[in-house]
């Protein structure tokens, strides 16, 4: 597999991507920060205080309609600080979250090594997590933790009403909810919401600079103005409070300028593209996309199929997908698709058509 992973790699180096970003170079991506630092006046902040950190800082605040937020170099440190400070205050180191969250599959067990947590399944599998579901873990809870959308689930989201009642359900409890919003910006055209609205269901909610907005890296925090201090704290402790984020925090305010206002865009062209590859014979998941990014199943090994894909890549100068791995039904790999500005530039009916030529899974489509 690793040959097949570096002859994908040089592939896809000088060939036309379709699906997630374009990577382009540093140099490029430099000069884009420096174009845009220089016409909005962007001064430097000094240890995560003052210019572009608190800029963004302020402008993310008001767009999730929280009194404070607090910018992390990574999403992994914000989302553990913020649940440890919750904890700290509820006197409880029981965390209920999805069984798929990102803290368990990502982060090598960090949640429990470093900050002590003791974690506890809200829901497991393909479940989001619901007022039912947080009923049925007893005793105290220091916090609970919802995804938006889950990830590793295919990107599924909540109903609208499940989330009015799980936030209900919570403050009832006196349980803070925190969400990982990561791709909160991309989940509000699924509900026709706002994102103010979607964060006044939760006491705090962490969001990504790189994933949808497109930055280079970062994270922040929405919160109440207490919290907030603790966080900057905590933030202080894991060694986050670096010299300076002025790079990643100009990212982010380009992104939230150039992307904001693109994800119901993007979502409709991969629900398109979903209705295409069915038409080829793959299954998709979500069956109809919720966000821009979703779960496509074709029949086969990973090997085989990747062989298809890797050999496509080299002879036709487009990568189609990226690579698959087995999925959980066996004789069947899956792949994630990610639907952005690059895809927009495709008919998804075509790009449906390539990626059936590209894993034999079907003819192209006329």
């Amino acid at each position: 597999m690793s040959e097949l992973h570096d002859r994908f790699r040089a592939a896809s180096a000088s060939a036309e991507a379709i699906f997630w970003r374009e990577p382009g170079t540093p140099a490029a991506m430099f000069e884009k920060l420096a174009a845009f630092a220089a016409e909005h006046g962007v001064e430097w902040d000094r240890y995560g205080e003052r210019g572009a950190v608190a800029q963004l800082e302020a402008e993310v605040a008001e767009l999730l309609g929280k009194p404070a937020a607090v910018m992390f170099p990574s999403g992994v440190m914000a989302q553990q600080a913020a649940l440890r400070a919750w904890c700290d205050r509820s006197g409880s180191r029981r965390v209920a979250l999805p069984d798929l969250s990102h803290l368990l599959h990502h982060e090598q067990d960090g949640p429990r090594r470093v900050m002590g947590l003791e974690l506890e399944w809200l829901t497991t599998g393909r479940e989001t997590p619901t007022a039912e579901a947080l009923a049925k873990v007893g005793g105290r809870l220091g916090a609970a933790m919802v995804e938006l959308p889950l990830r590793d689930a295919g990107c599924l989201l909540p109903t609208w009403d499940e989330l009015v009642e799980l936030s209900a359900a919570a403050r009832e409890r006196g349980v803070p909810l925190h969400a990982d919003g990561a791709r909160i910006w991309e989940s509000v055209p699924h509900w026709g919401r706002s994102l103010a609205e979607a964060a006044d269901l939760v006491d705090s909610m962490y969001v990504s600079l790189y994933k949808g907005l497109g930055g280079s890296s970062g994270a922040l925090v929405v919160c109440p103005e207490d919290l907030a201090g603790e966080l900057r704290s905590w933030r202080a402790r894991m060694g986050g409070t670096i010299f300076s984020m002025t790079t990643a925090a100009v990212g982010g305010l380009m992104g939230l300028r150039e992307h904001l206002l693109k994800f119901g865009d993007y979502r409709a062209w991969a629900i398109e593209l979903a209705a295409a590859l069915r038409e080829h014979g793959f299954a998709t998941f979500p069956e109809v996309p919720q966000i821009a990014t979703f779960l496509a199943y074709a029949p086969g090994t990973a090997d085989e199929v990747n062989e298809r894909v890797v050999a496509f890549t080299e002879q036709r100068g487009v990568v189609p997908c990226g690579l698959w791995r087995p999925a959980q039904v066996p004789g069947w790999v899956e792949t994630e698709l990610t639907c952005y500005e690059s895809a927009l530039r495709h008919d998804p009916v075509e790009v449906a058509g390539l990626m059936a030529a590209a894993t034999g899974e079907g003819a192209p489509a006329a």
